[in-house]
Parts: structure tokens; C-alpha cells; sequence
């Protein structure tokens, strides 16, 4: 995926890629994209990019923001379209590579369109769609990225854990101040354990919510294949829905937790012979890119609930008030099924006060601010509440 220039991040519709349309059907690609993940390798023959560019020149195309955006694709060496063999060199050159924070292993580079030869393109597809037809990419890449973030923190988890119960300080906490006790594994030390059950309870709640969102996924695919009985509008509202918390909260937990992990081993873990502080390198990255958490937090409100009308969130809420109001844990788990309808009524409350704002920015638009204030908190907020409801 090609999408980001040095001027056009988040705000994708920026771009200033140009297309310009060849006499054969082809296009011509001029401009420069950065952050592009794995864009000069040896790894394969060919790379094949998918650029989104403006076209010019093009009657009721390549106007202002996303919408003017087409999507072309650009290989690295040119094919013959009858045989399919690889032939001259295409005018798109990785031009720098980053030097990054974590990730090392991804070449990470600035690519360059028909700066020394010109770099030749095809639209894909037969109607200028670019961003719609990239979004079908980005939110498979979006729980990929979520799923990626989630297992990193259990490796972590899984790391911290085998230290904790072979590491030996001091004795148990009613005898800490006796210096005959016997030293005990740091796993006996109340604070270490809290630290433990946090990352175990997230991993597994995270795990869950991945799970979760693909069932959903596979009753997409199911009912357009043809199975009968599913609600196919229902079933892709709520995978709408529950992708940003995948992404977003999959991430940001896992980057939050991962410091929890290495503070298990203490200063032993701030060194590289624990795999720990690598982990947390290379998870930052996933609060990053597909779309920040800040990004994230805003779909989450204005489209997957706002332009949704919150049919959504008020399907899911049914479904969290059921095992509230169930006998999940056949008794046991009463006092956890009163918190968790506690927490739904707190998200709600905060769902209705960003929507109170939202309707208020029509007579005052500065009103629209303090949903912007709010939009993470509300996602995070959010996911901690699908996570701990799929935890019973």
C-alpha cells in the first residue's frame, strides 16, 4: 500500500501524486511517497505497488481531498502482458530507507514516481475509486496490525512470566523484615503477580476480542456466499464497529502493558539479553501506522456510531446486557456481572455526552471540540468494556 507523502499523513487527501493519463491506457506516476513498508526487498522477483494518485487532466476526476483520488497500479520492473515475464526497469525507486525506533527487520522507504524514467501505472479497476478501493485493504491490514500488537504483548506476557517464577529476591511480605526467611521466586511478591494477572487478563481479553470480531468477519463471508439466515447488514455494522477497537485498543494496551512486562524483570530487563525491550520497540509502531489512535478514536464515534446511527453499539449493548442480567458463572460471577453493567452504563453516559455535543456543534460548531477531547477516551474506554464482558 502506497498512501503517505511527507505532506499528506493522516490527512490522506492531501496528496499531491500525480497521474497522467498515456495515449496506450497506461498512466504516468509523478510524485514522492514515504513509509512505505517493505517497498525495496530481494525477497521476491517483482514488487507490485498500490498507489493512490491524483489524475489530471481527466474530466470529473482528480478533484481536492480523498475523493480525487485514484488507485494505480505500479510495478517495480515492467511485464510482458502475454507471457508474463519480467522486463526493463520502472521509473519507481526507493530513494531512502528509515532508520527506525523498532521494526529493523521491515525496510521501511521513501519511493520516488518518474523522477530519473517515467513510472508506469495501470488504474485499477475501470472507475476512479481510489479510496474506497484502498479501504478494502487498510481494514484487513487494520486487524492485522491490532492482531500483531495483541500477540506481542503475550509473548511478553510469557517472557515475564518464566522469569518471575525463577528469579529469587528477598523472603514473603509478613516476613520481609526477617533476614534468616527463606528468599523466595519474585512470583510470591504481591505486586509482581498484580503485574502478571493485569497482562494475563488483557491477553487473553484481547485474544477473545480478535476472535470475536472474526466471527463476525466469517458471517460476512458466509451470507455472501450464500448461507441463509444471517443478518448480513447487522453482521457488517458490527465488524465496522468493533475494527477500531481491535486496532486501536489492541495496540495501545499491548504498547501500555509491554512496559509492565520488562518492570517484571527489572533492570535486567532495560538490556537486550531479555527480548523484552525489542518487544516494545517494535509495538509502538502499531499505535502508529494504518491510522493513529487518535484516527481510530474519531471513526469510532463519528462514522462506526454517529453516521451509523448507533445501531451498532445498541446491538452490542444488548448483547453486554444479557450477561449482565444472566447467570453467567451460575452465581459466582454475580459480583463481576454488576460491575461490568456498571461500566456499560458509563460508556453510555459518555456516548450520550459526545452525541449531546456533536448535536450541539449544529448551533455552535467550537462544540464540536470537546468530542474531539473525548473520542480515545471513549475508545479505550470502550474496548476495556468489550474486553472485560468477553472475559465472562
Amino acid at each position: 500500500m502506497v498512501l503517505t507523502e511527507p505532506d499528506a499523513g493522516s490527512d490522506v487527501g492531501a496528496g499531491r501524486t500525480k497521474a497522467f493519463a498515456n495515449d496506450d491506457g497506461t498512466w504516468r506516476i509523478e510524485g514522492v511517497k514515504r513509509f512505505i513498508t517493505s517497498a525495496e526487498h530481494d525477497m521476491s522477483d517483482n514488487i507490485v505497488h498500490l498507489v493512490l494518485a491524483r489524475p489530471v487532466g481527466i474530466e470529473g476526476v482528480g478533484g481536492p481531498g480523498t475523493k480525487g483520488l485514484s488507485l494505480f497500479l505500479v510495478p517495480k520492473y515492467h511485464v510482458d502482458l502475454e507471457t508474463g515475464e519480467i522486463g526493463a526497469r520502472n521509473g519507481v525507486y526507493a530513494t531512502n530507507v528509515e532508520k527506525k525506533m523498532g521494526l529493523k527487520v521491515s525496510t521501511t522507504c521513501e519511493l520516488t514516481f518518474g523522477e530519473k524514467e517515467p513510472a508506469i501505472g495501470w488504474l485499477v479497476g475501470d472507475v476512479h475509486d481510489g479510496i474506497a478501493q484502498m479501504f478494502m485493504v487498510i481494514e484487513n491490514a487494520r486487524m492485522m496490525v491490532g492482531t500483531k500488537a495483541i500477540a506481542q504483548l503475550s509473548a511478553g506476557y510469557m517472557a515475564a512470566l518464566d522469569y518471575a517464577k525463577t528469579r529469587v529476591q528477598g523472603a514473603v511480605l509478613p516476613q520481609m523484615m526477617d533476614k534468616t526467611a527463606p528468599r523466595v521466586t519474585i512470583m510470591h511478591h504481591p505486586d509482581v503477580r498484580r503485574g502478571l494477572m493485569l497482562q494475563k487478563s488483557y491477553v487473553e481479553g484481547m485474544r477473545a476480542l480478535v476472535h470475536y470480531a472474526a466471527m463476525w468477519q466469517d458471517l460476512i463471508m458466509m451470507a455472501k456466499a450464500g448461507v441463509e439466515g444471517i443478518d448480513l447488514d447487522m453482521a457488517e455494522r458490527v465488524n465496522d464497529l468493533l475494527l477500531p477497537i481491535v486496532k486501536g485498543v489492541g495496540s495501545e494496551r499491548s504498547y501500555e502493558l509491554l512496559a509492565t512486562s520488562l518492570q517484571t524483570f527489572g533492570g535486567s530487563g532495560y538490556l537486550q539479553d531479555y527480548p523484552v525491550e525489542q518487544y516494545i520497540r517494535d509495538a509502538k509502531i502499531d499505535t502508529l501506522y494504518e491510522g493513529t489512535t487518535a484516527i481510530q478514536g474519531l471513526d469510532f464515534f463519528f462514522r462506526k456510531m454517529v453516521r451509523d446511527q448507533f445501531k451498532a453499539i445498541f446491538y452490542l449493548a444488548a448483547q453486554i446486557t444479557e450477561t449482565v442480567k444472566g447467570d453467567a458463572g451460575n452465581g459466582v460471577l454475580a459480583a463481576e456481572r454488576e460491575l461490568l453493567g456498571k461500566a456499560l452504563e458509563d460508556v453510555q453516559g459518555m456516548i450520550a455526552a459526545l452525541g449531546g455535543w456533536a448535536m450541539a456543534s449544529q448551533e455552535n460548531p467550537d462544540e464540536i471540540y470537546k468530542v474531539g477531547l473525548n473520542t480515545t477516551r471513549l475508545l479505550l474506554a470502550s474496548g476495556d468494556l468489550v474486553i472485560g464482558w468477553l472475559l465472562l
